[in-house]
């Protein structure tokens, strides 16, 4: 799937199951919450904290999902094309970082 596939199918799916788009305030708090499941999952499974019983069974992908979905439900309400963004982007950062991460003694 593109991402211009899935933008157009979260919109299909919002007007079809979803009734309408929650308002982009609304969905901006949902896309903190989504990362913070992330990040809860990131720092038992990677970090130093341990899962309680009830995280046992968490799953991280539908976690990035759920993410990438509010995300692609913020694009589509705010009108941005979500691949043209992200082109713009990775040209953006080859530009800026052609050199520093390579020259940054941190990460050799």
């Amino acid at each position: 799937m593109t991402i211009k596939e899935a933008q157009e199918t979260v919109d299909q799916w919002i007007s079809t199951t979803g009734v309408r788009y929650f308002n982009e305030l609304t969905n901006t708090a949902l896309l903190m919450e989504e990362v913070g499941e992330v990040a809860r999952i990131m720092s038992r499974k990677y970090g130093e904290q341990s899962f309680k019983k009830s995280d046992e069974a968490v799953d991280l992908g539908d976690e990035m999902a759920d993410v990438l979905f509010v995300l692609i439900c913020l694009a589509n309400q705010t009108g941005i094309d979500l691949t043209s963004s992200l082109e713009k982007n990775l040209v953006k950062k080859n530009i800026r970082d052609s050199d520093r991460h390579k020259n940054n003694p941190k990460l050799k």
